[in-house]
């Protein structure tokens, strides 16, 4: 077991296999320094010539709530969106397969990034969506992500009304490829028998491969939903009046502009 801050990484099969935890229960926020931590992990597993797949996790009861609403504030938001966008452009150059693991809450960029990796198991409590709209802002990387992996339409849905699906649901559409009992031990058994027998190197040609098109698109359309984050969204008052609500536990009084 080892720790890179608030991520744990625990390694199997001879160095084949890690469970790679976000390590802060109960609700394990996606802050910059979790960002910091999962950007370092993926980049010492870039090196790791024998490693063949990575399940991310959550410790305890929920996945995790999503990331840190007081740094979505606008004198934090662009450090907040680079440190997460950094993570997610370290993955899609990574090329190992990675898997999630769910359960309980699965929530804003925690989706995304749960939506990023090549196979989702996930038990019957979890809850998954993107409610950044209730807060008056939106998701950048669902935004491009989301159509690919469950369709436009499913994922105009979970964007444009913030709404949390439950699991069944979230299977129905895409969300969830296996639902499990325990899905950590699922996503272990499915990578003994079908991954782990495979070279490591020929795995990851495979995974370059099958990302090659989403990699280019994804990398390409984050930087203009970057700027219309930061510098449109963020400038209205409505943006700041939903995230300001949210940490005051009130409803917003929106202005529409």
């Amino acid at each position: 077991m080892t720790e890179e801050g608030p991520v744990t990484v625990e390694s199997l099969e001879g160095g084949a296999y890690w469970r790679v935890f976000l390590d802060r229960p109960k609700g394990n926020i996606l802050d910059r320094e979790m960002f910091k931590a999962l950007t370092a992990v993926f980049r010492r597993a870039a090196s790791d010539t024998d490693l063949k797949a990575l399940c991310l996790e959550g410790r305890g009861a929920h996945f995790s709530f999503g990331a840190s609403v007081p740094e979505h504030m606008p004198e934090h938001a662009e450090t907040m969106l680079h440190a997460f966008h950094g993570v997610v452009r370290t993955m899609l150059e990574n090329s190992h397969v990675v898997l999630a693991a769910v359960r309980g809450q699965c929530l804003g960029g925690a989706l995304e990034l749960v939506s990023l990796c090549h196979r989702v198991f996930a038990s019957s409590d979890a809850r998954m969506g993107q409610p950044e709209i209730v807060l008056g802002v939106f998701p950048p990387v669902a935004s491009v992500l989301l159509p690919e992996r469950i369709g436009r339409g499913n994922a105009e849905d979970l964007c444009l009304s913030g709404r949390i699906v439950q699991a069944d649901e979230a299977q129905r559409i895409g969300l969830i490829d296996v639902l499990a009992e325990d899905p950590s031990q699922a996503a272990f058994d499915y990578a003994k028998e079908h991954l782990l027998p495979h070279s490591a190197s020929s795995l990851r040609y495979a995974v370059r491969a099958a990302r090659h098109g989403l990699r280019e698109r994804l990398t390409t359309e984050l930087v203009e939903l970057e700027r219309i984050y930061l510098r449109e969204l963020m400038a209205t008052g409505d943006a700041v009046e939903g995230l300001q609500a949210f940490m005051e536990k009130r409803a917003p009084q929106w202005k529409n502009r």
